[in-house]
């Protein structure tokens, strides 16, 4: 078994609540089983790259199993577009190794450093998600540790795979998978932009094309009011086809460049990211957005991922870090969207990362966030005055319209308003209480939502 470190502490991509825990890194499945069966009473929870916001990847007292040892890429099948890997594999290594072969993974979030257990695990959306749905609608199967020191090998039609995708880690540790991948032409996307005006507007147009687009997604302006109100800059695009690139590009179509910029500093000033100077980046943002522009062709990296070029930018926060708030409301409950939007506005909330998306189908995982219809996400200086009793509003107001918030990212939403938001939620109970008796597997998001 390796050896784990003394308490560290450890937090979520948000920074806003540590606590201390045992870490253990695993480089093989026995070493994996190992470090669960020695877990303690507090137990163990498995950790990616550290990209959940809030506490889902914390476990205060016990063991946090990092399980970036486990990285290799087993075998690829070129042809079928077939990639088995092991749990702590990272998407941006993936796509190092994927795109020349002409195949790119199924789903992204807004960042490739993040592992597949853990992608699997949160069940991640990507801009995609109106045609392509969630992550584990494209695993073939997985390899999970369970409580006992059993690995279990899980078919799509598994109850515990439905219960994993999704699951935040707590139906045991995810060791591999097999994923289907995308088959693409090249490294670069051809790309539309414009602006929309005002909320409705913006709503409109995304209703109205989105089936034309593989990829959509509309940074939106939070801060604007009155006639302006939820004014966005919609961004949908596609992978180019070959015949798209400059004849100079043709040569080298499926060559990837992620480029980085220098690192935020590790202590940020403090007090920059105030109503005035966001007001001031939004205005900035919606006014250099071309009102129409098609066919821009842009880098995997430029169109998917542009904060992965700046490492650590969550410092840009401060020390107190700040909240991912992101919720879904179903088709027929745009009112309620317009009324979260319009009361964000009011409030001021210094928000220059916020983006409104559609969702199709749902997924099969029982706690997968995406429902069809609205999802909107933005962050937010956790320091703001009286932040947490304004967030349990909007959750009263996105639970009364039958939506929910994502557990991935939640760190402070309140058990009983949960309970309505994920109708699955008592047969995830059911089947942890079955598998986990002993409650092996554990968080602090599992024990501050009782899950």
């Amino acid at each position: 078994m390796p050896a784990a470190t003394p308490p560290t502490p450890v937090t979520g991509w948000g920074r806003t609540a540590p606590t201390a825990a045992r870490l253990v890194r695993p480089r093989t499945y026995e070493e994996a089983v190992a470090a669960v069966l020695a877990g303690g009473a507090r137990g163990s929870i498995a950790r990616g790259l550290g990209r959940a916001y809030g506490d889902a990847a914390q476990n205060a007292g016990g063991a946090v199993l990092d399980m970036t040892g486990l990285d290799r890429i087993r075998r690829i099948d070129a042809e079928a577009g077939v990639v088995v890997c092991e749990a702590g594999v990272s998407l941006h290594r993936l796509m190092e190794v994927l795109l020349p072969l002409g195949w790119f993974v199924p789903v992204t979030p807004g960042t490739r450093y993040v592992t597949v257990g853990g992608a699997i695990g949160a069940d991640i959306h990507g801009k995609n998600h109106h045609g392509s749905g969630a992550f584990s609608r494209h695993v073939r199967e997985l390899d999970l540790l369970t409580a006992n020191g059993e690995v279990r090998t899980l078919k799509p039609t598994d109850d515990l795979f439905r219960a994993t995708a999704g699951g935040m880690g707590l139906t045991g540790v995810i060791l591999a998978s097999e994923l289907q991948l995308h088959p693409v032409q090249t490294s670069l996307m051809t790309v539309d932009t414009e602006r929309a005006a005002d909320l409705d507007d913006l709503m409109e147009r995304l209703s109205a094309t989105d089936h034309r687009y593989r990829y959509s997604v509309a940074w939106i302006d939070l801060l604007a009011r009155g006639a302006r109100t939820g004014r966005a800059v919609l961004t949908r695009g596609d992978h180019a086809p070959l015949d798209a690139l400059p004849r100079r590009a043709q040569g080298a179509p499926l060559r990837f460049r992620a480029p980085r910029l220098p690192r935020v500093p590790r202590h940020f000033p403090e007090g920059l990211l105030t109503r005035a100077t966001v007001t001031a980046f939004n205005e900035l943002w919606y006014r250099k957005a071309p009102r129409h522009r098609t066919g821009e062709l842009q880098s995997i990296a430029a169109f998917f991922h542009p904060l992965d070029g700046v490492p650590h930018w969550n410092r840009i926060y401060g020390r107190g870090g700040f909240v991912q708030y992101q919720f879904v409301v179903g088709h027929g409950q745009e009112e309620a969207l317009r009324r979260v939007v319009h009361r964000i506005a009011r409030r001021g909330c210094p928000s220059f990362l916020a983006v409104l998306k559609r969702f199709g189908e749902s997924d099969p995982g029982w706690l997968s966030f995406p429902r069809p219809g609205w999802t909107l996400a933005l962050d937010i200086p956790a320091g703001l005055p009286g932040l947490g009793g304004f967030l349990d509003e909007l959750d009263e107001e996105v639970a009364g319209a039958g939506g929910r918030v994502y557990l991935a990212k939640d760190a402070r939403v309140r058990p009983e308003v949960l309970e309505g938001m994920y109708p699955r939620l008592p047969e995830f109970r059911s089947l942890r209480r079955e598998l986990d008796p002993d409650g092996v597997f554990t968080s602090d998001l599992a024990r501050r939502l009782n899950l």
